[in-house]
């Protein structure tokens, strides 16, 4: 059997979630995620991507498209996170393995939510309860959004997902819906340009940790 097959049912997926299959990130949590403030899908720190689902992008829960080609679709707007910063420079750009600290001038946000998020936790046994493993955090990106779209139909009160990064030694990673606009309100605790002077060292010390470049 596949370890990533198809998602099941939306009532199957219903029948397996237990009570501790949701993580709970308190308001004081630091979240931080790496954006792009000019260019193609620029955004503010607080905006949800709208336009989906990416071709990279692994938990977009956007509806799919016949030519595959994004479309913008509100409502199921995404934002990709981490707790640290060696996690946003690893997932924000694995394709190359380059920090580009000047193109589409990406910068750092961090913040903490103004509410509990309640995110399904892909780290423990959900995944193999539903019939996939932890394949869906690394494997076919394609075949995880699928299983992005059926848990967004499924659980309604789910904020999105927390998950292991594949690209930064399996650290905590989550994916934020729009559903939890709300809780991603009020001023950033930090908003820094990525190519900001005091950046310089920390993105060094990462990229010499994770064997990317920079720029």
């Amino acid at each position: 059997m596949a370890k990533l097959p198809r998602p099941p049912s939306g009532d199957r997926l219903q029948a397996v979630r237990e009570d501790d299959d949701v993580v709970a990130v308190a308001p004081m949590t630091s979240l931080a995620r790496v954006f792009r403030t000019a260019g193609e899908h620029a955004i503010r720190w607080d905006e949800f991507r709208i336009a989906g689902p990416l071709a990279t992008a692994r938990f977009d829960p956007h509806p799919p498209t016949a030519d595959d080609r994004p479309v913008d679709a509100p409502g199921y707007g995404v934002m990709y996170l981490g707790l640290s910063l060696g996690t946003c420079l690893a997932e924000a750009f694995q394709g190359a393995r380059v920090v580009d600290r000047h193109t589409g001038r990406p910068a750092l946000a961090v913040f903490r939510p103004a509410r509990t998020l309640r995110l399904l936790d892909l780290t423990a046994t959900w995944p193999t309860r539903a019939g996939a493993s932890q394949a869906i955090s690394s494997g076919r990106r394609d075949r995880a959004r699928a299983w992005a779209r059926a848990i967004f139909a499924a659980y309604g009160d789910i904020d999105g997902l927390w998950y292991r990064s594949s690209m930064n030694g399996g650290h905590p990673a989550v994916c934020l819906w729009q559903r939890a606009a709300g809780a991603v309100a009020g001023p950033a605790d930090a908003l820094i340009p990525l190519d900001a002077p005091g950046l310089a060292l920390p993105i060094a010390r990462e990229c010499r940790r994770l064997g990317y470049r920079y720029t």
